[in-house]
């Protein structure tokens, strides 16, 4: 269709600060211009504009055959894509919440991932939501889902914490030729202080590739999403209260893994200490620490030691779930006791 560019998809071209949310609505809208095979289905994308307003505007854009209102039927939808897939289509599912991801876990576990090793052809498919606490959603609207599928092979799992790496990640996710569980913090959706200028020129952020957020001198702080932001405000205090410098590791894509930058970060330290908003048994740290072990062990001065969530399911009251969820002081009070070895 020739129709011009919605307004509220112009800031960057003013180069106007955008946040993580209107990036990922440039990302979809760039992408479905640039290759008319990039195609969205999810529910209440089209007329209402997705429960987050990402896809504002976008059906009167594209039209209803590449902005695609599905029924509550994960499952169903999530295999249509894998068909629309295959047959040299790029689809990308919007789950309203990746809580709900679950229905489809079949399809994209037992179909979706091991499509390239069984000879059925590549599988251009993204599947992209909101996860993440601290909005007081309770257990059906705020869980992390990157562990349930970290085990399988054949997917990519990404997972930003920036605007501009949230367009370049999910630019280059929609590219890639393997399917990607693309994870949105929507704590960080609409963050005022998270705002950003992007580039105005076509841009990826190559997958599998961690970002160096801090450089530090004392221990490494591995994370990912909104925790990259409470390791950052930790850092800045223990360099300030009591001098210690802390490198802060930001993942962007925990499948496939940075081992490299990890391990080298570690051997810089000496130190490791993991952060992430996912509960902690089963979580991410536990395949960090084993690989740095591995890898590392006779370069660490202490013990790797974790921040994460407890493991219990995500509470509604506000100030349960504050305790639930890892504080900027937890990381703090974990970084001076691994700083005193």
């Amino acid at each position: 269709m020739d129709r011009e560019t919605p307004e509220h998809l112009l800031k960057t071209k003013r180069g106007e600060p955008v946040t993580m949310l209107e990036a990922i609505s440039e990302a979809l809208f760039e992408e479905m211009t640039r290759d008319d095979s990039v195609f969205l289905m999810g529910e209440d994308i089209g007329v209402y504009g997705g429960a987050f307003k990402v896809t504002r505007d976008f059906l009167a854009h594209f039209g209803e055959n590449r902005v695609i209102d599905t029924p509550i039927a994960e499952g169903g939808f999530t295999g249509a894509a894998a068909g629309a897939a295959h047959m040299g289509l790029r689809p990308v599912v919007e789950i309203q919440f990746m809580d709900f991801i679950s229905p489809a876990y079949d399809v994209i576990t037992n179909y979706i991932a091991t499509s390239n090793y069984r000879g059925a052809g590549p599988m251009p498919l993204v599947i992209r939501g909101p996860v993440g606490g601290g909005n007081r959603g309770g257990p059906f609207h705020s869980q992390n889902v990157e562990m349930a599928f970290f085990h399988t092979p054949g997917l990519k799992i990404v997972y930003p914490s920036t605007a501009k790496d949230a367009k370049g990640l999910l630019k280059a996710s929609i590219r890639d030729d393997n399917p990607v569980i693309f994870e949105e913090h929507k704590g960080l959706y609409r963050a005022p202080a998270l705002r950003e200028v992007l580039p105005d020129e076509d841009y990826i952020v190559p997958l599998g590739q961690a970002r160096t957020v801090r450089e530090g001198t004392d221990l490494t702080i591995v994370t990912y999403g909104a925790m990259v932001h409470k390791s950052v405000d930790a850092a800045e205090t223990l360099e300030s209260e009591d001098g210690v410098s802390v490198e802060i590791i930001d993942l962007r894509t925990l499948l496939p893994l940075d081992e490299d930058a990890i391990v080298q970060s570690v051997k810089k330290t000496n130190k490791l200490l993991v952060v992430h908003e996912d509960t902690r048994t089963g979580g991410i740290a536990g395949e960090i620490a084993i690989r740095v072990s591995e890898k590392a062990f006779e370069w660490l001065d202490g013990p790797i030691l974790r921040v994460t969530a407890i493991d219990a399911p995500v509470p509604y009251s506000g100030s349960l779930e504050d305790y639930f969820l890892p504080q900027t002081d937890d990381v703090v009070k974990a970084a001076r006791y691994l700083a005193a070895y």
